[in-house]
């Protein structure tokens, strides 16, 4: 099971498949390197690496106050000394694309692009509040089955997705324990989002204008509540050269296998040479 020490000391858990360009998945923030079982088998080409951020998945347990961008931001980074590679694209989901963007502000020499996911510089609070509402909490279902037909119900802005996609996503978001339903990550990750939202909101449109000069890519649930149409407009203002898409029937956050989605990363993958 590959894994790598941090500097402060904690084992993070990763995966490295294919090869090809090297891209650093960063996943959503509850979430881990399985995020992206949907899109890995449609990207060809490409050396897959994918992290579990310190906390969650199969990744030690760090202090709580250690689940914070910056420093998640530089479990990434030195990931990356430790493959032993100066440059990466990274593709990043919800929380994952903030991280890429504050990659670009501390380190852009190490990125080759970005690609967002259902994320940017400016965080709706409806949707905002809808992660609150279940961070750090247990389901009340007891089953993944039980999860899955409740799923649809619970997420708006999803259409037409197979109640099997579902599932798949209910085993990949909590564990089956003889109790229930247990959490994939640290309970204490609600600790370190909330006690941060007791801090003024800072402005993220730096972190995004830092991205300038990098291939960019941003794909948007077109029923998102996190992502605003408004901003998602104000980010193609600032980058008429991003590659962007709306994905339909899509809320927070697209799959990534749907082919609007497909079609937008493999041009921007396109660029990377």
């Amino acid at each position: 099971m590959p894994r790598f020490t941090t500097s402060d000391g904690l084992s993070l858990h990763f995966t490295d498949q294919g090869d090809g360009l090297p891209l650093l998945c960063l996943a959503g923030l509850t979430r881990d390197g399985r995020d992206f079982d949907f899109v890995a088998p449609h990207l060809d080409g490409v050396r897959l690496i994918r992290l579990d951020y310190r906390g969650r998945g199969k990744s030690d347990w760090g202090p709580w106050e250690s689940y914070a961008i910056p420093i998640e931001g530089r479990d990434a980074l030195e990931l990356l000394d430790h493959l032993g590679l100066e440059k990466a694209a990274v593709l990043g989901t919800s929380r994952g694309g903030l991280i890429a963007m504050l990659l670009a502000m501390v380190a852009k020499d190490r990125l080759l692009g970005v690609a967002l996911n259902d994320i940017g510089p400016d965080i709706a609070d409806t949707g905002l509040d809808v992660i609150k509402g279940y961070l750090g909490r247990v389901p009340p279902q007891k089953t993944h089955a039980e999860v899955a037909a409740r799923r649809e119900e619970l997420l708006t802005g999803f259409v037409g997705v197979p109640k099997s996609r579902w599932l798949e996503e209910a085993e990949r978001l909590f564990v089956q324990t003889p109790e229930g339903l247990g959490l994939t990550y640290d309970p204490k990750l609600r600790d370190a989002v909330l006690g941060g939202g007791a801090q003024p909101a800072p402005d993220l449109w730096p972190m995004f204008d830092a991205l300038a000069g990098l291939p960019l890519c941003a794909i948007r649930g077109a029923n998102s509540d996190l992502l605003a149409a408004e901003t998602f407009a104000e980010m193609r203002r600032r980058r008429p050269d991003m590659i962007a898409t709306e994905v339909p029937g899509r809320g927070h956050i697209p799959f990534l296998d749907e082919p609007e989605a497909l079609d937008a990363l493999r041009r921007w993958l396109g660029m990377l040479g």
